[in-house]
């Protein structure tokens, strides 16, 4: 038996509900137009997700209720509609709506505690299946986390089909796991999957869609896009009147509507991956918190290039604001790779000299080395502040995870902002990036947009007289290969020996970054990228007397 499944692979805003439930209608009538039998909506999708503690809120609760109520009654006609909102408990849940009505809901039963989610704070899991015959098909239905643990409860009441409403966010690689854990699924259900996934930033989060449908052994029918908003219909061969549903919404075998061939997107490189999940991620941070244009430190060097290339895709080139900032320490070089970058991409372009006002702090205050340096930095940091504060600019911050994983970034000077698109992203990345993306550029016919200077010669914060970032840091490759190590995937001092490398480099590297923390604490929100992002996957308490060594 055939079905006509149809996925909304679209982007929520958190606590938009009137936004969120116009998105679900325009998918509903879209799969309506295209004969479908059955529409799946991501996790939570008329809350936006994740929805964090406001699932704590009774009138929050009470709010999504209502809403969900309001867009049952409004999808009319034979069309069932799997959708996701929040319920009281606090919970995770699901309704499924047909002609008019609530026929039934299902609760999230596993409820993810690592990383980014904190869901045994916020919801009560539930605790039963859900089987629903829609056509003569019995569909059941899992929530995200519920198919990262065994299915064989669902399995053992022999589904026809399975739908998996998603909030997965977007790291680097994931997709291939995704698609080897719902392949792994449905060959344990012995049943068709459907798995739908959310697209859009949520705070730091990006979410990249990857939808995808198998059949029962596993072969892949379809694939939407990476990050597209996008609706798919796909006919499914499902095994009828297998088990004993909760509820009979039809019998009937479903009419036939011709359902146009099953897509397959092609998968993205690693590169063009990670590049769509920063300018998505600051797209929608700027959309969603109501800004409109964005303040940039130009500094010449490559990390301030990088984020002005994405930004740049994120909201246009006209909204895009650089600024120079020299001081006396400034190399010629530095003011005029800036410039070029203005001049290649069109953005806004200012230069704001430091040095007049460094010489008044420093005829009042005697300071020396460090924080001489420092000073520098803090007083960049609030000439970027006070133009924000004047035109209503977004300040982005340019530090990449390198530097804030060894505290290479001075509080209250580069680390001022609002967003860090780059926070997530390793130096070697950076450089990886901007050669990729003056590609892409080459590749269209058009200007590259990171000068090629910024890209070759040797890192320097420039506060001293021929600073490189190398006089006091390991070559980046290098110190990038332990902070993976380190930082991502926990490996302490005698796993890092095992790894090979120095032990006063490892000794080097671990002061660095257990020094850093309080700084990391402060920075501000940027893309997450990685299995392991500074910020709610890493959390570390800021005073410890813990020494890996």
């Amino acid at each position: 038996m055939k079905l006509s499944v149809a996925l909304a692979q679209i982007n929520p805003t958190v606590g938009d509900l009137a936004g969120n439930c116009a998105l679900i209608m325009k998918s509903v009538q879209a799969a309506q137009s295209a004969g479908a039998h059955i529409i799946v909506f991501p996790e939570m999708i008329v809350t936006g997700y994740p929805v964090e503690d406001l699932a704590l809120r009774p009138s929050f609760q009470a709010a999504s209720i209502k809403a969900i109520e309001e867009v049952a009654a409004k999808i009319n006609g034979d069309i069932v509609a799997v959708v996701g909102y929040l319920d009281r408990g606090p919970q995770n849940a699901v309704a499924i709506i047909h002609d008019g009505k609530i026929k039934a809901r299902y609760v999230k039963r596993h409820l993810p505690n690592y990383g980014v989610f904190d869901e045994f704070r916020n919801f009560t899991p539930g605790v039963s299946d859900l089987v629903v015959r829609i056509h003569g098909v019995d569909v059941a239905v899992a929530i995200c986390e519920d198919i990262w643990h065994s299915m064989s409860h669902v399995a053992s009441r022999t589904p026809g089909l399975l739908v998996v409403p998603n909030g997965s966010p977007y790291e680097r690689n994931k997709d291939d796991v995704r698609l080897a854990l719902v392949q792994q699924r449905a060959r344990e259900i012995k049943a068709p999957l459907a798995y739908v996934n959310m697209t859009g930033g949520q705070d730091d989060l990006v979410f990249d869609g990857d939808t995808i449908i198998v059949d029962k052994e596993g072969q892949l029918l379809a694939r939407a896009p990476q990050f597209d908003d996008t609706l798919i219909v796909v006919e499914i061969d499902c095994i009828e009147e297998s088990s004993n549903p909760d509820i009979v919404i039809s019998s009937d075998l479903a009419s036939r509507t011709p359902s146009p061939a099953a897509l397959i997107a092609p998968r993205l490189s690693d590169e063009a991956e990670m590049w769509s999940a920063l300018v998505i991620g600051l797209r929608d941070y700027i959309k969603k918190n109501g800004f409109t244009s964005v303040l940039v430190g130009l500094s010449g060097g490559i990390d301030s290039a990088l984020v002005a290339a994405i930004a740049i895709d994120a909201v246009g080139a006209a909204n895009v604001h650089g600024v120079a900032m020299p001081s006396k320490y400034s190399s010629d070089h530095s003011v005029d790779d800036a410039k070029a970058l203005a001049q290649a991409t069109g953005i806004g372009f200012r230069t704001v000299p430091i040095a007049p006002m460094v010489d008044a702090y420093m005829n009042n205050l005697e300071l020396k080395g460090i924080a001489e340096e420092n000073l520098q930095a803090r007083v960049r940091g609030t000439t970027l502040m006070g133009i924000s504060n004047q035109e209503g600019h977004i300040v982005l911050a340019t530090g990449n995870k390198s530097e804030l994983a060894v505290g290479y970034s001075t509080l209250y000077g580069d680390a001022v902002g609002g967003f860090a698109p780059i926070k997530d992203i390793y130096k070697t990345d950076v450089w990886a990036l901007s050669r990729w993306r003056n590609a892409q550029a080459v590749a269209a016919g058009q200007v590259p947009p990171i000068p090629e200077r910024s890209i070759t010669k040797e890192p320097s914060a420039e506060l001293r007289p021929d600073q490189k970032d190398s006089d006091s840091l390991p070559d980046y490759p290098l110190l990038d290969s332990v902070l993976r190590l380190y930082v991502d995937e926990d490996h302490g001092f005698e796993a890092l020996l095992v790894d090979g490398f120095d032990e006063a480099l490892i000794r080097r590297v671990i002061s660095l970054v257990d020094k850093a923390e309080y700084k990391r604490r402060q920075y501000p929100p940027g893309t997450k990228v990685s299995g392991r992002a500074f910020g709610k996957d890493r959390r570390l308490p800021m005073t410890s007397r813990w020494n890996e060594q």
